[in-house]
């Protein structure tokens, strides 16, 4: 089955959009006229402190991140008169920079909301520090900026261990997690998985599209609420995905992995995913045969591989002393 991943990269965030959606957590108050919110992007997920810049030196200004001014910042901006402040700050808006937004409920200088509006740049006060404003816009901003996609499978959580389950359409992939609720592992995604890839993890985090998570499609039976019949500790909202198990028909003479030493990978928004192949067969308990491969992937996290570890075990039987 073929890797039909789409990814979307994110290049900019509107301001208005920044300003809409994390507003409540930032405390952001917009100081200027809403109308400068209109056209400024946010070009990197970095928070910058304009500090060397408010000294005259421009040539490493980060003029592509939202700027922040501390009590720093605006000490030094107030102890400049009016119109070194315009020289300044004047410089500084013509960088394009996407807003400006001053910690701990500093008031802006006269100028510094002239000059703003002026350029219609957004000026925003918040009354948290600096600190705890880089902190949580950070984390806010890098999961908007990273990278995503969508494929189509069930994630579960099982053991501890994020497991995407894959296939054609009727291999028994739905059939196979109802298996895995039932034994007491969560779902986090039927059908449609999102996920997202973080620039600070090596691996992939799904979820799932906020109108069916929960739900279930199995066929004969039809929607499945897995609260429901399962409890509300049945679903999860993201997993990080660990492992990546494709169901495969079963044809005679097929070649199958038979020791394990061949080590495989799904390749996620540029993660290596390890990746199993299971033939699916009449009697075979894929809900076992899922939760088994979990446990060696498991073992193979802790730094314990079966195949190898066999395989050194025959050769030492094969070349005795």
């Amino acid at each position: 089955m073929p890797n039909r991943e789409k990814r979307k990269l994110i290049e900019s965030i509107a301001v208005s959009d920044f300003f809409e959606s994390y507003q409540e957590q930032l405390k952001l108050r917009l100081v200027t006229r809403a109308d400068t919110l209109r056209r400024s992007k946010v070009r990197e997920k970095s928070i910058n402190r304009p500090a060397l810049t408010l000294t005259g030196h421009f040539k490493y200004f980060a003029h592509k991140r939202i700027q922040l001014f501390g009590a720093g910042e605006m000490s030094f901006l107030r102890g400049m008169t009016d119109e070194k402040q315009r020289i300044t700050l004047t410089k500084i808006a013509e960088q394009k920079i996407p807003c400006i937004v001053i910690s701990r409920n500093f008031a802006p200088t006269k100028v510094m909301l002239q000059v703003m509006e002026e350029y219609s740049i957004p000026l925003f006060r918040t009354p948290l520090t600096s600190k705890e404003f880089s902190t949580d816009a950070t984390v806010l901003l890098e999961e908007r900026f990273a990278p995503r996609t969508t494929l189509h499978g069930t994630l579960m959580d099982v053991r501890g261990i994020g497991v995407l389950i894959r296939g054609e359409s009727g291999s028994g992939k739905s059939e196979t997690a109802i298996a895995l609720l039932h034994r007491g592992h969560s779902l986090v995604a039927d059908d449609v998985v999102r996920i997202k890839l973080l620039s600070d993890h090596t691996t992939p985090v799904g979820t799932s599209p906020s109108l069916n998570r929960g739900y279930m499609e199995c066929r004969g039976i039809g929607i499945v609420n897995v609260v429901e019949l399962f409890g509300v500790q049945a679903v999860r909202i993201d997993k990080r995905i660990e492992l990546v198990v494709t169901f495969i028909d079963w044809k005679p003479g097929m070649e199958v992995e038979r020791t394990g030493l061949e080590e495989k990978y799904f390749d996620i928004l540029g993660a290596n995913v390890p990746h199993m192949e299971i033939p699916v067969r009449p009697g075979r308990d894929m809900a076992r045969l899922v939760e088994v491969a979990v446990m060696v992937q498991a073992l193979k996290l802790i730094g314990h591989d079966p195949a190898k570890e066999f395989s050194a075990k025959l050769i030492a039987e094969m070349n005795p002393k």
